[in-house]
């Protein structure tokens, strides 16, 4: 994979772990039942996203000029 698409993937966990974030606090403002889980979900998706973030950062930067 280049760098591109690492920070591609990192956009679209980015993405997930806000979505789930706001499962996560729409439940913890009623049943709390699923906010752990929403929560810990949320967590690992910006794990994964920081992870292709920071794998995009080693690549060499991509120019009009390759």
């Amino acid at each position: 994979m280049d760098r591109t698409q690492h920070l591609a993937l990192a956009d679209e966990a980015v993405t997930r772990a806000t979505r789930l974030a706001e499962e996560a606090a729409r439940h913890a403002s009623s049943t709390r039942e699923h906010t752990p889980a929403y929560a810990a979900a949320s967590e690992a998706w910006s794990t994964v996203a920081r992870t292709h973030a920071a794998i995009a950062a080693l690549h060499p930067a991509t120019t009009s000029e390759d």
